[in-house]
């Protein structure tokens, strides 16, 4: 198995942004974003996660060096590993607003498009008629 100092950095890029891949671990990292660390059940509280699923999030979190943890008598304690993974999140915010923001000014902007003609009403269909009687 190569380690990550053996593989091209992209693959490497790539591994982080599938650690990101999943609004829950996004929320989390926003989460811890917002203060030094967050107990566990601090997290369920922000996520409203089942604990099990919850864990499953953080392992990949943990996996892909994004948060880091420690055990104090029977609490498990979380933050974010660097804080550039703070940074990144805000960078991303930023993104996606520009991006919505262009899109907004895109639709409202259809200057450009052809008119499409409303369609012509079509005729209503004529009554039924009641069976086996002659009016």
């Amino acid at each position: 198995m190569l380690t990550d100092s053996d593989r091209p950095l992209y693959e490497v890029k790539a591994g982080l942004f599938k650690g990101l891949s999943h609004p829950i671990r996004i929320r989390i990292l926003e989460v811890l974003s917002a203060t030094p660390e967050a107990s566990v059940s601090e997290l369920l509280d922000a996520t409203a996660l089942e604990a099990s699923h919850l864990s499953q999030h953080l392992a990949v979190l943990r996996r892909n060096r994004l948060v880091e943890s420690d055990r104090r008598g029977s609490l498990v304690y979380y933050r974010l590993a660097y804080p550039q993974v703070a940074d990144l999140l805000r960078v991303a915010r930023a993104l996606l607003g520009e991006i919505l923001e262009t899109t907004e000014r895109q639709l409202l902007d259809r200057s450009g498009l052809p008119e499409i003609p409303p369609r012509a009403a079509t005729p209503a269909p004529p009554p039924a008629r009641a069976a086996g009687g002659h009016s």
